[in-house]
């Protein structure tokens, strides 16, 4: 199996994070990748130049950290990291989970790209409503980390990708202060970072 990374990417750590919990590492060979360069490789397996993007065994691509990342928690070992549909409120929580850390890495990347524009081409406005759409997110969050509801252990898709999206804003966007008045996400970056899987793909 194939995956096509680079290491700067969060919505690639995610995927390389469940590719080392899953027990695949072994399986699944990484592939640095210049999307902006358009490689022929990659173009193969994704025709929008995305990343990430990934090769099954049988050759068949899947496309966008969502569903590569469901795929990978089927296909790999141990516990799943979403909770069976049959067990309900609590399946659904950690779906919840991951769609409110998946819209926050959606806003960073976008204001990531945005400020990369030629300044006379950039749009404050633009940049100004996704910070203020990243941080009620990350009020959300909050409160469910202080209500126990959003914890470090065990590990799921949707603490597993609040925690990509905190640390890929203290990469990519530290004058985002959002630490400020959100000691439980602060503890839950915290605890996470710690992890073998984490550590491994510290973005750079």
């Amino acid at each position: 199996m194939k995956l096509f990374i680079s290491p700067a990417s969060p919505f690639v750590r995610k995927c390389r994070i469940i590719v080392r919990e899953k027990g695949l590492s072994h399986q699944v060979t990484e592939i640095d990748t210049v999307p902006y360069d358009n490689p022929a490789d990659l173009l193969q397996v994704n025709p929008i130049a995305q990343i990430p993007a990934f090769v099954r065994e049988d050759g068949v691509a899947l496309t966008d950290s969502l569903l590569i990342g469901a795929y990978l928690d089927h296909v790999g070992q141990g516990a799943a990291l979403v909770p069976s549909v049959t067990e309900g409120d609590l399946h659904w929580a950690v779906r919840r989970h991951e769609m409110l850390g998946h819209g926050v890495l959606d806003l960073s990347v976008k204001c990531v790209l945005e400020r990369r524009r030629p300044a006379s081409e950039q749009s404050p406005s633009h940049i100004e409503r996704w910070k203020g759409g990243i941080l009620r997110s990350l009020d959300v969050a909050e409160a469910l980390a202080a209500k126990g509801e959003l914890h470090a252990s065990p590990l799921t898709l949707g603490n597993l990708t609040v925690g990509v999206a905190l640390t890929y804003l203290d990469f990519r966007l530290p004058d985002f202060v959002w630490k400020d008045g959100r000691p439980a996400l602060v503890a839950l970056q915290a605890a996470l970072e710690t992890r073998p899987s984490f550590v491994d793909t510290a973005p750079r």
